[in-house]
């Protein structure tokens, strides 16, 4: 897979920005109810965002963009009408 940059710089600030926000505030969180692993799991998701920021690459949006493309070029496999062939083998013979 080869990781170029997806996003702009504007879209990188803003998740660096909001990253860094639900770390803090998720490590704040973690300090006095250590128990709860639920603020360990928002401080990845954070951390997360703070590298997608750093390295302008969303993966989600890879995939997103990956997808769009392969509809793209592939035609529809089913239901489109183009072929005879196609209806013959999903419609049940009818003698009457």
């Amino acid at each position: 897979m080869n990781i170029t940059k997806n996003i702009g710089i504007i879209n990188a600030l803003i998740r660096i920005t909001i990253g860094l926000t639900i770390l803090s505030w998720s490590t704040a969180k973690m300090v006095k109810f250590p128990w709860r692993d639920s603020y360990l799991f928002i401080a990845i998701c954070g951390a997360m965002k703070v590298a997608e920021g750093i390295v302008r690459f969303c993966p989600v949006t890879a995939l997103f963009e990956r997808y769009q493309e392969m509809e793209q070029q592939t035609p529809l496999a089913l239901g489109d009408g183009s072929n005879k062939t196609d209806v013959d083998q999903f419609l049940p013979y009818n003698p009457s």
